[in-house]
Parts: structure tokens; C-alpha cells; sequence
């Protein structure tokens, strides 16, 4: 079977969001043109990390082309999308792999989810091996979403992204741990319950 590839080149809409309440949402990458849509589940901390390269990647895009590449310093507000995700949600794969890179010629940001694949290693050979054959472009390969940004719309995904992460539970302000709505056990508290 050949491998799925959910292509978005540009977008109407690409962005992370949850369901769910905090403490038990599952974390989705979203992407929309037309009537097409397509979402994946990966983890809060591949969304927090994807946020904070991608950042990374345009503040260097920029830095490089002494500020003459298209990308913005900051997120642009008429861009802004705080809207819910698109219904109903199916998902396409759990997210395994994720990368980015830059077309310098066509000024996009390029992001690429890989669903997972579990690999079955006798040997630190075997894993580098396999992890190299994962990072081709197979034709029978694992499906990936890929989907090509403008700086500006890099830029408003990040910005959603890290606010999707920081809106769920309140951390502790002994422990930094986050707190359940129905408390929970502090190890600054001696392990006493500490309420919200």
C-alpha cells in the first residue's frame, strides 16, 4: 500500500487545539483547505515543542537574511484564529515523528507529522538504522501531514500553540505540579491533599 500524504499547500487553516477538560484533554494539529480537513493527535509536549522550534526556526530565518526574508518579528493579530476545531474531529494517526524546515526560494515554513511506527531493535545498529529509513520519503512509508506556512501564519500557529498548552491546569504555587480540580498531593505539603 502506498503511503498517505495529507498535503496542505498553503492552508485555509492550520492550527493546534484540545478536547477535553484539563488534566484530560487529547491534543490535536488540525489542518483545513476547502472542504478538506485533517487532524492528528499528538502529545502536549510535541505541541509545546513544535511551538517553540518553530519560533526557534523563523527568529533564525530572520536573523540570517538581515530582516529582508517575509516573517514577521511577532504574530500578526488580523491573523489571529482562536475558533474550536472543525467537527467532527477523526483522526488520522497518532503523531510519532515531527520536522521542519525552511524553503528559502518560496519563503515557507515547512512542517512534516509522521504517524508512530513501533520498531522492533535488537541493537543500537538496528535503532539508527530504522530511524534512518523512517526520516525517507518511502512510498511505503507511515502517512504524514504535511503543510507548507507563510512566516505570518507560522508565526499565529505558534502563538496559538503555546496558549492551547499554558490554558490547562494551574500549577501549585508551592510545587509548581498542576493542580486537579479536586487537589492533590503536594510534596512541599509533606504530602498533605492541597485543595484549589
Amino acid at each position: 500500500m502506498s503511503r498517505q500524504v495529507f498535503l496542505y499547500d498553503p492552508p485555509d487553516r492550520f492550527v493546534a487545539g484540545t478536547v477535553g477538560l484539563p488534566g484530560r484533554r487529547t491534543f490535536f494539529l488540525q489542518a483545513s483547505a476547502g472542504s478538506r480537513v485533517t487532524s492528528v493527535v499528538l502529545e502536549k509536549t510535541q505541541v509545546a515543542a513544535l511551538a517553540e522550534r518553530m519560533e526557534e526556526l523563523l527568529d533564525e530565518v530572520v536573523r540570517r537574511s538581515g530582516g529582508s526574508a517575509a516573517v514577521p518579528a511577532v504574530a500578526p493579530a488580523e491573523i489571529t484564529d482562536t475558533d474550536p476545531l472543525e467537527t467532527p474531529i477523526e483522526e488520522e494517526f497518532r503523531v510519532g515523528t515531527m520536522a521542519l524546515a525552511w524553503d528559502g526560494e518560496d519563503q515557507r515554513l515547512i512542517v512534516e507529522a509522521q504517524a508512530l511506527v513501533e520498531i522492533d531493535v535488537e541493537s543500537e545498529e538496528d535503532l539508527a538504522e530504522a530511524e534512518e529509513r523512517l526520516l525517507q520519503d518511502e512510498e511505503n512509508g507511515p502517512p504524514v501531514l504535511r503543510v507548507r506556512l507563510t512566516g505570518a501564519q507560522a508565526r499565529a500557529f505558534a502563538k496559538r500553540a503555546m496558549d492551547v498548552v499554558n490554558a490547562g491546569r494551574p500549577p501549585c504555587p508551592l510545587c509548581s505540579l498542576p493542580l486537579d480540580p479536586e487537589g492533590h498531593v503536594c510534596p512541599r505539603q509533606n504530602g498533605y491533599r492541597r485543595g484549589v
